[in-house]
């Protein structure tokens, strides 16, 4: 749970029990949708392109809203990552895991090398 200020959140954001952000009536999380902020996705974009639902408008207030609370959501997004980064590290991947990111990494480095978009992977 988010131990930071408490935002007071707008409609479009709900807080569950743990200190989830979300946006209201779906299961996107607010920290998902600034890191895709962050790389320059517009609110059309995210709409399009993220998620392939007519929410442009609802995109377009997260992004206000990130912008008028940048420091407070940025510290959120922080300790979301943190939490991740402990229970990934709380267990180990499997093998079968591990072989999959060698293989990616090798696929990274192959369309390097040719000079291909590596986009759609930085989001795997």
């Amino acid at each position: 749970m988010w131990k930071g200020r408490m935002l007071e959140l707008p409609p479009f954001l709900t807080r569950d029990e743990g200190g989830y952000i979300h946006l209201t009536g779906y299961r996107i999380g607010l920290h998902h949708v600034v890191r895709l902020i962050r790389k320059g996705y517009t609110a059309q974009r995210l709409a399009e392109e993220a998620y392939d639902w007519p929410i442009q408008d609802l995109m377009q207030q997260v992004i206000d809203f990130y912008h008028a609370n940048r420091a407070a959501v940025d510290e959120y997004v922080a300790e979301e990552d943190a939490e991740a980064e402990r229970q990934m590290a709380a267990h180990p991947p499997s093998p079968a895991l591990l072989r999959i990111r060698q293989l990616m990494e090798a696929r990274r480095e192959a369309r390097a090398r040719a000079g291909e978009s590596q986009e759609l992977d930085e989001e795997l």
